[in-house]
C-alpha cells in the first residue's frame, strides 16, 4: 500500500529518516569537495572546471535541503552536525591539494557514492510503500550520477 508521511509506521519512519540523514550525510561532504576543488582548481582548464565544481555545490545545497526537509516530513530529527555528517559519510574529506585531474577523478567518485547510497535509500523508502522519497532519491541520485558521467568525460 502506499504511504505518506502520516500514514507510515514509526518503525518504517525511523528506517527511512536514517538512510536520508546518510544520504544528507554524504551530500553535505560532496557539497564541500566540489567547493573546495573550486577554490583550488589551477591549470589550464581552470575556467570550466571553477565553473563545473560552483554548478555542482549549487546544485547539492539545494539537495541537502530538499533531503533534510523529507527527514523533518517524516517526523524524523535531521542531523545537522558537520562532525556526524563527516563521520558517517562514506566520501571522504579532502585538503585540496590535487592536480585538476584528481580533483575530478575524487569528485566523479563521490558522485558515484552518492548516487548508490541515494539508490539505497529509495530502496527503503519502496518497500516501506513510500512513494514520495523513493522519487525524491531517485530523481537526486540520477542527478549525482549525470555529474560522475560530466566529471569523467574530462578524463577521456
Amino acid at each position: 500500500m502506499n504511504q505518506t508521511a502520516a500514514t507510515l509506521a514509526s518503525d518504517a519512519q525511523s528506517e527511512i529518516c536514517d538512510a536520508l540523514n546518510q544520504s544528507v550525510a554524504e551530500v553535505v561532504v560532496t557539497t564541500m569537495l566540489a567547493q573546495n576543488f573550486h577554490w583550488n582548481v589551477k591549470g589550464m582548464a581552470f575556467g570550466p572546471l571553477h565553473a563545473m565544481f560552483q554548478e555542482i555545490y549549487e546544485d547539492h545545497f539545494v539537495a541537502q535541503d530538499d533531503l533534510a526537509e523529507r527527514v523533518r516530513a517524516l517526523g524524523g530529527h535531521a542531523e545537522g552536525q558537520l562532525s556526524g555528517m563527516i563521520a558517517r559519510s562514506k566520501v571522504e574529506e579532502h585538503d585540496g591539494h590535487a592536480s585538476d585531474k584528481e580533483m575530478i577523478k575524487t569528485l566523479a567518485e563521490a558522485q558515484r557514492t552518492v548516487a548508490a547510497t541515494l539508490a539505497g535509500t529509495a530502496a527503503i523508502a519502496a518497500k516501506h510503500g513510500d512513494l514520495l522519497t523513493e522519487d525524491l532519491c531517485i530523481g537526486r541520485g540520477q542527478t549525482h550520477e549525470k555529474f560522475a558521467w560530466l566529471l569523467s568525460a574530462h578524463l577521456e
